[in-house]
């Protein structure tokens, strides 16, 4: 059986082992793959796995050996489901490696955003407190979290997850979720009029497309924080700039954007109160080596014939 890894490097840049992998069959892996190459590289494979290297309709219909399909990641819409379905090809994905890297990630974020770390070591370094007159300095407002509330939007594994954090910081929790109900959860309008601190934990549909914009802005608190480790395409990055610009929005600290890798051209690059960073919430090694164990389970689980994480 020939097993066609398109993009492992993301996953496994080196310190993980594919060798789990290789006792199920012949494996190839490819540290990237671009679009114009993935027809050619999988054309005789029965198994592909994919991070986000696209497998479109006419790339599914043009692998005749193709019956499975792991995505190496929780989000599949890089997946035409509907093509797969039709060619009875199954469908994986790893819904729950990340909970807690991307969960102890979003306080990385909003203890940046609140302490600035990063800046004053940098102003340290540089030689200013060893000049400076006062035994302390700071430039940005300094925030203790206890007794804020933090609004949280998809209310899941991870959402459940950082609320426990949340609380444990002494933070309020609200939650909003179309599909979940909880002591904490209430409505959106609700959880937009009365956050300190919000946070996004939903998975991306069209119906979430842009879900925070104008009308969201105009409904929060005046200097919010704003927190995004789950998918770029929620929020309205133009009308995020302009509430930044305003101060409706104190901060925004992301860890994606509506498209990856961030353009040059992205309107929130270069502003003093928009902290980015390069989609890494879920890549501590110990989250890798867990997705890498589960990917190697599910496609183990298919061969017996007993499918889990099916997506289709």
């Amino acid at each position: 059986m020939k097993i066609v890894v398109l993009d492992g490097y993301t996953l496994n840049p080196g310190d993980l082992s594919w060798a789990p992998l290789a006792e199920l069959g012949e494996v190839i892996c490819y540290d990237h793959t671009e679009r114009e190459e993935i027809i050619s590289r999988i054309d005789d494979a029965e198994v592909v796995l994919t991070n986000k290297t696209p497998l479109l309709r006419e790339t599914i219909v043009s692998a005749p050996g193709l019956k499975y399909i792991g995505v190496l990641a929780t989000g599949y819409n890089v997946v035409d489901i509907q093509a797969a379905s039709e060619r009875g090809i199954v469908v994986t994905n790893i819904p729950t490696y990340g909970t807690t890297a991307v969960a102890q990630y979003v306080f990385a974020l909003l203890l940046a955003v609140c302490h600035r770390v990063e800046h004053h070591n940098q102003q340290v370094q540089q030689g200013r407190w060893t000049n400076g007159r006062d035994f302390c300095f700071w430039d940005y407002p300094l925030m203790e979290l206890s007794g804020k509330t933090m609004g949280i939007i998809g209310y899941g594994r991870i959402g459940k997850a950082t609320a426990q954090i949340a609380r444990a910081f002494g933070m309020r929790v609200l939650a909003y979720d179309a599909y979940v109900r909880d002591d904490c959860c209430t409505d959106l309008d609700t959880l937009l009029r009365s956050s300190d601190v919000i946070t996004l934990h939903c998975p991306y549909s069209l119906a979430v497309d842009g879900i925070i914009n104008r009308a969201a802005f105009s409904r929060m608190k005046d200097g919010v924080i704003l927190i995004n480790t789950a998918r770029g395409q929620l929020i309205d990055e133009e009308d995020l700039r302009d509430a930044l610009l305003s101060g409706k929005v104190y901060c925004a600290a992301l860890d994606v954007v509506r498209q990856e890798p961030i353009l040059s051209s992205n309107p929130l690059l270069g502003m003093d109160n928009c902290l980015i960073t390069p989609h890494i919430a879920w890549a501590p090694r110990e989250s890798r080596e867990r997705l890498m164990s589960i990917a190697v389970s599910n496609l183990r689980a298919y061969l017996e014939g007993v499918p889990v994480n099916v997506v289709r």
